[in-house]
Order: C-alpha cells, then sequence, then structure tokens
C-alpha cells in the first residue's frame, strides 16, 4: 500500500502546463486519500477556467497508477476553498522566482 508522501513524490512529476511547476509545489493537491489500493485526491487548479482541466487529472491519476499497490486513482477537481498563492511551497515560490 503506498503513503501518502509516496502519492505527492509522484505528483511532482504532473506540471501544469502553462505556469511549468509541478502539482504539489503549486499548492494544487488539498488532499489524499489511500484506501484498500483505491488512491483519492483532491485537488484543484489555479484558475477555475483552466482548459487543461481533464488533461492535468488524468496525468495525475495515470502517475498514482504506476506505484505499487494502487489499482485505481480518481482525481476530483474543487474549487473550495480557491487557490491561492500563499498555497505555494517553498519550492514552488523558488521555482516562480518569488
Amino acid at each position: 500500500m503506498p503513503t501518502t508522501d509516496q502519492v505527492l513524490e509522484v505528483l511532482k512529476e504532473v506540471h501544469d502546463p502553462e505556469i511549468g511547476v509541478n502539482v504539489v509545489d503549486l499548492g494544487l493537491i488539498y488532499d489524499v486519500a489511500i484506501q484498500d489500493g483505491q488512491v483519492h485526491v483532491k485537488m484543484t487548479l489555479t484558475a477555475p477556467g483552466c482548459p487543461m482541466h481533464d488533461t492535468i487529472a488524468r496525468a495525475a491519476e495515470m502517475a498514482i497508477e504506476t506505484l505499487d499497490g494502487v489499482e485505481k486513482a480518481q482525481v476530483e477537481m474543487v474549487w473550495d476553498p480557491p487557490w491561492t498563492p500563499e498555497r505555494l511551497t517553498d519550492e514552488g515560490r523558488r521555482l516562480l522566482g518569488f
């Protein structure tokens, strides 16, 4: 069974194509739940109207499904609370030049 840290590590391979920073360091991951080989992730995007919504969600699911013990991954897009730049990790701030 994977750990939350392992899920977050593989999600660092998924980048917002418009910003060029991974979804973890952008602060887009709100929750990771793991149970019986199923991984459910709640995430958001920097803007609700992002046209890459489905592409980013599917890329995240595919990355999670590479982990041993994961039978299925599901990414749920949520918009509450809205994303703000305060959610950036220190690495995200560094990558964006803040």
